[in-house]
């Protein structure tokens, strides 16, 4: 087994999104900002450069295409959100929990995002391959592990790379009661969330700088037009082996 290393890594250049699916539109205070805050400063501490933006402030249409607007919609300001979102090597995916569920706001880019899965990126592979996926949950209720675990398992499903301990988040004492923000909530100072927050944001960092330097995840085995061609390494026919 290999010794572990403290050595400090180098994550210059890294790109990361956050997407805050708040329900409260800008300027507004969102608690789930307050968490988000507090990953996208060891990202930049660490020179990660950073994107954020709060998915209710657009206009984005309800649907599961890349662009709704060839789809019976008007306006749909998706297509240049995705921009951002697939320029960036981390995506992270952030909201408050509602009936112990993700809000509408956190499904509906989840949708959207599943809407581009199926596109191809240069390696034949589907488009969100080598890119890294993370959850932040903030609430005064019960349902952070329960909503981590679709977000995450939403992620994954089209492409993305989850590396370990990928979510985090605050919920306090569970029941009415105050926000992560309001004062004398704790939450900015709890070591438990403080901790997992700091584990989520360096791992998400770690992977994505593996990936970049691998130049993406490998490109074998997982090629849609091999597999249709039938020249996939598992395909039954040998002759296209």
């Amino acid at each position: 087994m290999t010794a572990p290393t403290s050595e400090k890594p180098d994550f210059t250049g890294l790109r990361a999104l956050y997407v805050n699916c708040t329900l409260n539109r800008s300027p507004e205070r969102s608690h789930t900002q307050g968490v988000i805050d507090r990953s996208v400063a060891i990202m930049e501490a660490n020179g990660v450069s950073v994107d954020q933006f709060r998915a209710v402030d657009h206009d984005i249409a309800t649907g599961v295409r890349p662009d709704m607007t060839e789809h019976g919609w008007e306006t749909d300001e998706w297509p240049a959100l995705l921009e951002r979102v697939l320029a960036a090597d981390i995506l992270v995916i952030a909201g408050s929990i509602w009936l112990g569920d993700n809000s509408s706001v956190t499904r509906r880019v989840i949708e959207r995002l599943y809407g581009y899965s199926g596109v191809l990126n240069e390696q034949g592979q589907y488009a969100y391959y080598g890119r890294v996926g993370g959850a932040l949950l903030t609430g005064n209720e019960d349902g952070l592990k329960h909503c981590a675990m679709s977000i995450l398992f939403s992620l994954q499903h089209i492409g993305y790379t989850i590396p370990p301990q990928a979510d985090a988040g605050w919920i306090g004492e569970v029941g009415p009661g105050p926000s992560y923000l309001d004062e004398g909530s704790g939450g900015p100072e709890n070591d438990f969330a403080n901790r997992n927050i700091s584990f989520m944001t360096h791992n998400l960092m770690h992977t994505a700088s593996m990936l970049r330097h691998a130049g993406g995840f490998p490109a074998y085995g997982n090629q849609r037009a091999a597999w249709d061609a039938g020249c996939s390494p598992d395909n039954a026919n040998p002759e296209h082996r």
